[in-house]
């Protein structure tokens, strides 16, 4: 790793115009930062840098040692407000970085380039007491154009509703998001594909941009005109808007036909009288995607129903012990093949743990899929578990989901 001693004038330029843009500010960025610590500045400016530090970090948590290192990219910032000379190490004892002090208040701020895909635990110490300790995560990948909006290509429409009353998961309430693509008309008849921990996948600010690659890949005529469902798992109606879903193992991980009940006898027949969609009939147009546990969850899908689901896109999914999915690569060998095709990501970080290690129950599937001629890919990156691995991935993954649909 290197500490940051310059930056790129393009970079300087974005945090001076980010102090002069009119109305409520962006939060600083560890790359802003570094271009503020090394720009000779007059005192109004660096007031300006250090308040836009604290900002970021939150003058409580500096205080308390409970500033997390902020990361951007491969770049990782450490701020405390202390009045000792502090620095940044390794758990090992080895120096990341000596901070450097940008105010009268005690606040010191350290950024350095780390190593991609690597995790290191860190403890910020002054005169050699630890203040605050943790572990930053780097995991950097870049996007594709078709991740990106495009000028030109017409924008699908997001729509969303709440659905508290189902019959299979009974007490829970989810958010459902529905992509529409560009000129939809009630009635029309398109593909369908179903996304697990829907919301956030379909957000075009977030980091899958479900909704973006689909503008774009159906713009192309790379993947056929198709409505997204995107659906949250399970909440308990007792937890309140935004909690952790309760339900959410319960839902993905087991094994059997249930979720695939969900969505087949509740939630598509909702969107279809929402929204007027009208799905192809043949089995081939229907997909289904997840990540994790979510992953696991199409497949599952897949392999219960293979007369209306016969698309599978899982990333770092669970085929581990969490609720029996440990069986499928022996299930696989085993049964009939069945007619439907799987995607699979994951990578060499992923998860190892008291149910399985996550890399080689993918391995095992991708295995057991080969033994028996199913169509399927697996892609291997150097992802964590989460979505990061699969984002930059998803076009190219649709492109050989959707390869022979027009």
């Amino acid at each position: 790793m290197r500490v940051v001693l310059f930056s790129s004038l393009l970079i300087a330029f974005s945090f001076s115009a980010a102090q002069n843009k009119p109305g409520p500010r962006p939060p600083i960025t560890p790359r802003q930062i570094a271009a503020g610590l090394n720009k000779t500045f007059e005192p109004e400016a660096r007031q300006m840098l250090h308040d836009q530090v604290v900002r970021l970090f939150g003058r409580q948590n500096l205080t308390q040692g409970r500033a997390a290192a902020k990361i951007e990219a491969t770049m990782v910032a450490w701020a405390i407000i202390d009045p000792k000379p502090a620095r940044v190490v390794q758990q090992d004892g080895a120096l990341i970085g000596e901070m450097i002090s940008l105010g009268d208040d005690g606040l010191q701020v350290l950024v350095t380039e780390m190593p991609n895909f690597t995790e290191t635990g860190y403890r910020v110490e002054s005169e050699g007491m630890p203040h605050l300790a943790g572990t930053v995560h780097v995991e950097h990948f870049e996007y594709t154009a078709d991740s990106l909006p495009q000028k030109n290509v017409p924008q699908g429409t997001l729509k969303k509703f709440e659905w508290k009353t189902s019959e299979v998961f009974p007490d829970t309430v989810r958010d459902v998001t529905v992509y529409l693509p560009a000129g939809f008309t009630p009635g029309e008849e398109t593909c369908l594909m179903v996304w697990q921990d829907g919301s956030r996948h379909a957000d075009p600010n977030g980091s899958m941009r479900a909704s973006v690659v689909f503008d774009n890949l159906i713009h192309k005529k790379e993947m056929p005109r198709t409505v997204g469902v995107f659906i949250d798992p399970g909440r308990m109606k007792k937890q309140p808007p935004g909690a952790k879903a309760a339900n959410r193992g319960f839902e993905y991980d087991s094994l059997g036909p249930a979720y695939a009940s969900f969505l087949i006898d509740e939630i598509l027949p909702e969107v279809s009288k929402r929204f007027q969609t009208k799905f192809r009939p043949q089995p081939e147009a229907w997909a289904i995607a997840g990540g994790s546990s979510g992953g696991i969850c199409s497949f599952t899908v897949a392999w219960e129903r293979p007369d209306k689901f016969r698309k599978v896109l899982s990333w770092v999914g669970s085929f581990v012990d969490l609720r029996g999915g440990d069986v499928y690569p022996s299930l696989i060998r085993a049964s009939e093949r069945k007619p439907i095709r799987i995607y699979l990501l994951d990578g060499e970080n992923d998860l190892d743990n008291k149910f399985g290690n996550w890399p080689i129950a993918n391995k095992q599937m991708a295995a057991a899929l080969k033994y028996m001629n199913y169509d399927f890919r697996i892609d291997w990156t150097k992802c964590f578990h989460g979505s990061k691995g699969m984002a930059p991935m998803l076009p190219e993954a649709l492109r050989w989901l959707w390869r022979d649909v027009k």
